[in-house]
């Protein structure tokens, strides 16, 4: 599922959630909802390419990913997890919920 936001200075930024309602990965921030809509698409279009998703460790040893455009611009990125197979988990569970969102034909 994809939620779409307005932000208080009119631009716009999408989550993508969990059959269960869980935030998977938030979007960066986003100039107008055409630019939004243009990754969006994109977005269910690189689901499968392995380098979509970088893996990182933040300081306090939290996992978490980011997901990257074609061109590897940041799209968003994901909450935090407290083990790498959580984070792992999290991106199987995104994929999944884009694959949905193919079936839907967004």
């Amino acid at each position: 599922m994809i939620e779409i936001k307005k932000t208080s200075d009119n631009k716009f930024m999408f989550k993508i959630k969990s059959t269960s309602g869980s935030t998977l990965m938030r979007s960066v921030v986003f100039a107008n909802k055409n630019l939004l809509n243009n990754v969006i698409k994109e977005v269910v279009r690189i689901n499968d390419n392995r380098n979509t998703f970088e893996r990182k460790t933040n300081f306090e040893g939290k996992f978490l990913f980011s997901i990257k455009n074609s061109i590897g611009e940041l799209i968003g990125q994901s909450e935090l997890y407290s083990s790498e197979a959580g984070m792992e988990n999290g991106i199987k569970n995104l994929k999944k919920s884009i694959s949905l969102l193919v079936d839907k034909k967004l």
